[in-house]
């Protein structure tokens, strides 16, 4: 199967979660698109990633920065929020997105859909979304064959 979804219901069902990503990821590193609306989770979602792989900085929203990097757990996670940039933005970005994806770490990267396509074929999409209760629904799908294992592993 190449996608898994859970809802969540509490912030602890969210660490759960979390903590089986980071450890589908760990191994391997993966290179991440997060969509969701503005308050929908995800920079919580990568605070308890970095948090299950112990991550000693403080994980905060990269949208004024446009990249937050964290590097004292056990894999670096790199952390992209493409919200504000404008098309010329994402083209001075691009081959950072390429040269992030590569080798064993996690790349987030917010707000994906501005991309216009630049981002590395082999990926796991996110889309998180809430109900109508305020639960939050992850949605994970594999793009590429590469990134298959993580969903099975998550699946487990």
């Amino acid at each position: 199967m190449d996608k898994y979804t859970k809802t969540c219901y509490s912030i602890e069902d969210t660490r759960e979660l979390a903590k089986k990503f980071a450890d589908a990821t760990k191994e391997v590193g993966c290179f991440v698109n997060l969509f969701g609306d503005i308050g929908a989770g995800k920079t919580a979602f990568v605070r308890l990633v970095a948090e299950a792989l112990d991550i000693k900085e403080k994980v905060t929203s990269p949208s004024f920065t446009i990249l937050n990097e964290y590097h004292t757990g056990e894999i670096p996670i790199y952390h992209f929020d493409l919200y504000r940039l404008e098309n010329v933005g994402i083209k001075t970005i691009t081959d950072e997105l390429r040269e992030y994806s590569e080798g064993k770490c996690l790349t987030f990267v917010e707000w994906a859909e501005f991309s216009q396509g630049e981002v590395p074929f082999d990926r796991i999409e996110i889309n998180v979304t809430y109900d109508d209760d305020d639960n939050r629904c992850y949605s994970f799908t594999a793009i590429g064959d590469s990134k298959k294992d993580i969903i099975s592993k998550m699946e487990k």
